[in-house]
């Protein structure tokens, strides 16, 4: 039977990349890769690992894409795997958390491939990490989103808004309103990295790699 991993590679450090991620990129007889005809986060992330193996870029059409895509490219995995064999799929991040590879493992199961999914380190848990900012503590709520809503806000104590490139001054408004504290890490992990806390650098700064980390501040308790 031919078997496919799902491979998370993290926020790109190859340095957070798990040990059986990189067991099975080694192991791999074809690695295919989402992407476009520029530079790739995930195999830039793997270079170093991949020895020299087969690299299949699964083209995906600018904007959206759909269902007859998904198909097509379950197909050549499908085709490109021999019998047998094993391939891997990378993605930026995390394999569950807003990735190609959620589509993708609908089709492979139904043409009935084996596939396993190995967890990588999401971009919001590196960004946390790197600005010091807690995502959470016991009985507090975390919400993760790629489009913001403001009405998210009412139950979370900590919101991680993903790809802020667009809308970032309407986000600040909401968060200032509902009096939560504002961290913008862009690149996480990387050599260019920065962290950002001033509303004003914030705002300028484009970068597609960003996100915004609120954290709702406590009210302090009066003593009487």
């Amino acid at each position: 039977m031919k078997k496919i991993y799902f491979v998370g590679t993290g926020p790109g450090d190859p340095e957070l990349l798990t040990r059986k991620a990189v067991r099975v990129i080694r192991e791999a007889d074809v690695i295919f890769v989402p992407g476009n005809k520029g530079r790739n986060m995930a195999l830039d992330t793997i270079e170093e690992f991949t020895g020299g193996k087969r690299i299949n870029r699964l083209e995906f059409p600018m904007g959206q894409v759909t269902n007859k895509d998904y198909d097509w490219a379950a197909d050549v995995i499908s085709e490109e795997i021999p019998e047998g064999g094993m391939g891997v799929f990378v993605t930026i991040g995390d394999p569950m958390i807003y990735s190609t590879a959620i589509y993708l493992m609908e089709r492979l199961s139904e043409i009935g491939m084996s596939m396993e999914v190995v967890s990588g380190i999401p971009s919001f848990v590196a960004a946390a990490g790197r600005s010091l900012v807690p995502l959470t503590i016991k009985g507090e709520a975390l919400h993760v989103c790629d489009e913001f809503q403001e009405s998210a806000l009412r139950e979370a104590d900590t919101i991680a808004i993903l790809k802020t490139n667009k809308d970032k001054e309407k986000i600040f408004e909401a968060l200032e309103r509902e009096r939560f504290q504002i961290t913008y890490v862009k690149k996480a992990t990387l050599a260019d990295e920065r962290i950002i806390r001033d509303k004003e650098d914030i705002l300028r700064d484009d970068a597609y790699m960003s996100m915004i980390i609120g954290k709702r501040q406590k009210e302090e308790s009066k003593c009487t």
